[in-house]
Formats: structure tokens, C-alpha cells, sequence
């Protein structure tokens, strides 16, 4: 039997979110029980399974899954050297193997460790032994370090943003571990390292100028050649030594060819990159703007797109921002938003359905960027806060969860933060957006069909908070400059680097 090693952690953090992640943000299962709760999902470790059951000759051996519940602020020295050690002794356990699939996301960092996935790769290698073969998949936010890499035979990355690729980035790196394993492939990497830190809907694969990058990907990986390929666009809130973009082509013992495609890649990307950057607009214009739209269309909706306080990316949750400036404005409509508070919660449950509290909602975790907002409120509906992710149907924990209204104000309040790039949570505590004139969205970007595609207007708000697309604002301290945009005039002059292991 082949015997191939699986298994996964994924983080992503915001070095600027003042709330350290911790240990149990994290939903973990091991052997058997990975198997049983993940075999069938649609992300990377059921599209690998995919692959793999189609070899009769393939034994996967589960080790261990660790896969945060949202994303956080900088992950604690604690809960690092617990999960890692954790993570690592599973490995140990795991015995001889093949080969060895890891699911990571590659934005992970640590107040002791800021390349958490470099770490553990180098540490495998160590359990595993220099002739195993690796082969990594990561986010396209992932931040891709030469740690990482050395140790890695293959690296392969996700082709769509919103990300909607998972499960066949794990299918995609399963084939590539099989033809190493089956084949001899020999995989060489060309790496072009482009000063650069993007947000915008022009990272949008489908529609954005970013999917001209991504094709040319796609077309590398379907050629004979081809191994993988990809753009690593990093997460800009991660603020570590690494962080930039990079443009990756592994081909198979051709290292010409696949250093003259990740050129043409980095080309594309800089020559469109001064437009990746999302258009705001202040947070006093996006409230007055939403007044106007509702003399003109009561019956529409607005959505305001908060992606400074996005969960998904790393921010805390607890913004009020858009909320206060609807208020001051005077908005007459019916608003819908997502806070976390969990001193909010605790005062509705003791309270009971029904009964009427007065609280403050917000600025509870990002103190310096929020002030408590005093609310007086129906508790409208209780929860454990336990709901289905409407994109993946994983099971998401946002904690105790209260609905409270206050006027025309509907707030789904959390006692944690959890993942907002869907509608799971509105859904999951009986709130439709489509039912409100205003709804705040705490994320970058979702599916067209979530929101952009039937409201009346989408506003990106330029508010403030520690995922905030308004880059310079955040104050980068550790990343690499001079960058784009944190610095002026920014120029690129493109140089390869290769990478194979056991060999040049």
C-alpha cells in the first residue's frame, strides 16, 4: 500500500486586531475522526479524497485537522505552542508514510512565531524525512515564505476570489502528490517576488483585471507542462517580514520555461496592479448617500460594505461605526447589522425574549477604534449561536447570540466573532436582508448573488477598523518596503528565483 499523510491548519490573522486568537477558536479532529467529518465536504480535504479513493493501491492516514472558526487577531504564544505541538505530535504518531498532503492557508502568525506554516513544515520534515514528497496547498492570501517553500515539494494555490475553489485545489494538489509518487515528476519552482499589497474588486477572478493573472495560471497548469501555478497576493492585515505578492510556476524539470511564465504573470499583475485598490467612500458621504436612497426607493435596499471590521480577514467584529453614522444622518429605514459583544449577549439572556434592556453595543475588543454605543432594545430572539455556513455548509460557532431591536435597528449580536462572508449568520438567527433598507456587511466581498446582484446600491465605506481596505491607515511596521500603495512611486524590476528539491 501507498500510504499518504493528510492533514490541515488554517488560520488567517490581522496583526492590527488588538484581541489575540487563542486556542479555542479552533475546531480540531483527528484520525478516524477527520475522516468521518470531513471525507464529503466541498473544500480542500474532500476534493483530495476524491482523488486519492480513486487508487486502490492508497492507504490515507488522517493525522490531525485544526481549522479556526474565524479569523482573529495574532494568535498567543500559548495557544501556538499548544496547537502546533499538538499538530506535530499527530504527525509522529502517523508512523511511515509515501507522501504527505497538508491543507494550509499560509496567513497564519504567532506573537512567537510569524511564519506558523513555515514552522511546521519544517518540523514534518523533520519527523518525515528529506525524501518524502510534499506538496502544500495554500489561500491566495497566503503569504508565501521561502521556509514554506524549501521544504515543500510542490505548492499549489487557490484560482478564485471570493474563493470558491477548495475543494478542487484539494483534488488539484492530490493529483500532484499521485504523479509524484506514480510518475517521477520532478517539480522546479520560478518565483517573482512583486512589491505589492492589493484589495478591490478588481480582484474579483471572474470580473476583475486580477483574473487576467489567474487565466494565464489556469492555461500553465492544463499545458503538458504545467505542474502548478498561481498568485499569491498575500493578506495585507498579516503584517510580517514576507508579505508582498509573488507569481509561482512549477513545471516538471523546466526551469526556463516556467521562469518565462511566471515573468509574464508578474508582467500582467503590475501592469494592472495601480487599479487594485477599492474605491471608498468616507464614512459621513456613505450614510448621507444611503438617506438619498431611501427618499428615492423606500422599499429598495442599500448595503454598506464595512470591510475594515471583516471577521473573515482578521478584525475584531465589534464596530459600530456605520451604525453611528446612520444614526447622527438621521436614517429613517429599516437597518440590519452584525456586532460582537458579548457582554450584550449575557445582559439579553439574563433578561429573558421579550423583555426590554439597555446596553451598549460594540467597542468592547477594539477599544482605541470604537466607543461603546448605548442602545436601548427588545431581545427579540436567543441562541447557542451554532449555525450552517451558507457557501461550504460547515458548522460555524459564533457563541451566544442575541437578536435585539432597538427602533428601526436590527442587530445580531455575538458573543464571538465568525466568519461573515455569507449571510449564515442573518439567515441562522431569522433575519432576511432583503427585508431591511440598509444592511452592513462586515467583509470584503461576497458572492455576487448574496447582495451585489439584487440590492439598489452598494457602498464601500471608508470606516475604520483593522482589516480596512484604506491600506496606509493601518500602519505596517514588520512587511518588507518600500511597497505599494504604503509607499510612493514604487518601482518593480522582475527577478526569478528557483526552488527543487533533491536537485539544482
Amino acid at each position: 500500500m501507498t500510504r499518504i499523510l493528510l492533514t490541515e491548519c488554517m488560520q488567517e490573522v490581522s496583526s492590527f486586531n488588538p484581541l489575540p486568537g487563542q486556542y479555542q477558536d479552533f475546531v480540531t479532529c483527528r484520525g478516524e475522526e477527520l475522516v468521518q467529518n470531513r471525507r464529503h465536504s466541498i473544500d480542500e480535504i474532500g476534493g483530495c479524497y476524491t482523488v486519492f479513493d480513486r487508487h486502490d493501491e492508497v492507504e490515507v492516514i488522517p493525522a490531525m485537522s485544526a481549522k479556526s472558526n474565524t479569523s482573529t487577531g495574532t494568535l498567543s504564544a500559548e495557544s501556538w505552542n499548544r496547537l502546533s505541538s499538538e499538530w506535530l505530535d499527530a504527525i509522529k504518531n502517523a508512523g511511515e508514510v509515501d507522501g504527505a498532503y497538508f491543507a494550509l492557508h499560509g496567513a497564519m502568525s504567532a506573537e512567537n512565531e510569524s511564519d506558523p506554516e513555515g514552522y511546521l513544515l519544517e518540523q514534518a520534515r523533520k519527523i518525515l524525512g528529506e525524501s518524502i514528497p510534499f506538496v502544500t496547498s495554500l489561500d491566495l492570501h497566503g503569504i508565501l515564505t521561502e521556509r514554506m517553500i524549501v521544504h515543500n515539494n510542490a505548492v499549489v494555490v487557490y484560482h478564485t476570489y471570493p474563493h470558491i475553489d477548495m475543494f478542487e485545489t484539494g483534488a488539484r494538489a492530490a493529483r500532484v502528490l499521485m504523479r509524484m509518487i506514480k510518475d517521477n515528476l520532478k517539480p522546479v519552482m520560478a518565483l517573482v517576488k512583486i512589491p505589492a499589497l492589493v484589495r478591490g474588486d478588481e480582484l474579483i477572478t471572474e470580473t476583475g483585471s486580477f483574473g487576467h493573472c489567474i487565466r494565464q495560471a489556469i492555461e500553465i497548469e492544463q499545458s503538458d507542462s504545467g505542474i502548478s501555478a498561481g498568485m499569491f497576493i498575500g493578506n495585507p492585515f498579516t503584517d510580517v517580514p514576507e508579505l508582498r505578492t509573488n507569481a509561482m510556476v512549477m513545471t516538471d524539470q523546466n526551469p526556463e520555461l516556467a521562469s518565462q511564465l511566471a515573468l509574464q504573470m508578474a508582467d500582467t499583475f503590475w501592469e494592472h496592479h495601480e487599479k487594485m485598490q477599492v474605491p471608498l467612500t468616507p464614512l459621513t458621504d456613505a450614510a448621507r448617500r444611503a438617506c438619498d436612497q431611501f427618499q428615492e426607493n423606500p422599499q429598495g435596499t442599500v448595503v454598506l460594505m464595512d470591510a475594515a471590521d471583516a471577521t473573515s480577514s482578521g478584525a475584531s467584529g465589534d464596530s459600530n461605526a456605520i451604525v453611528r453614522a446612520l444614526m447622527e444622518t438621521g436614517y429613517p429605514g429599516r437597518v440590519l447589522s452584525p456586532v460582537v459583544d458579548q457582554a450584550a449577549v449575557e445582559t439579553a439572556i439574563n433578561a429573558g425574549i421579550g423583555a426590554t434592556i439597555d446596553v451598549t453595543l460594540g467597542g468592547q475588543i477594539d477599544a482605541d477604534r470604537f466607543t461603546p454605543l448605548p442602545v436601548k432594545a427588545r431581545v427579540k430572539m436567543l441562541s447557542d449561536g451554532e449555525i450552517l455556513s451558507e457557501t461550504f455548509r460547515l458548522n460555524w460557532y459564533a457563541g451566544k447570540t442575541a437578536v435585539l431591536e432597538a427602533e428601526n435597528y436590527t442587530y445580531v449580536v455575538s458573543s464571538q466573532s465568525v466568519s461573515l462572508f455569507d449571510r449564515a449568520l442573518f439567515y441562522g438567527h431569522g433575519q432576511d436582508p432583503k427585508r431591511f433598507q440598509a444592511v452592513v456587511v462586515k467583509t470584503p466581498h461576497a458572492e455576487p448573488h448574496m447582495f451585489a446582484d439584487w440590492c439598489d446600491q452598494l457602498i464601500n465605506v471608508d470606516a475604520p477598523g483593522s482589516t480596512s481596505a484604506n491600506l496606509p491607515y493601518l500602519g505596517h511596521t514588520v512587511c518588507a518596503r518600500p511597497v505599494f500603495p504604503l509607499d510612493e512611486n514604487v518601482t518593480f524590476t522582475p527577478k526569478v528565483q528557483f526552488f527543487q528539491r533533491n536537485g539544482s
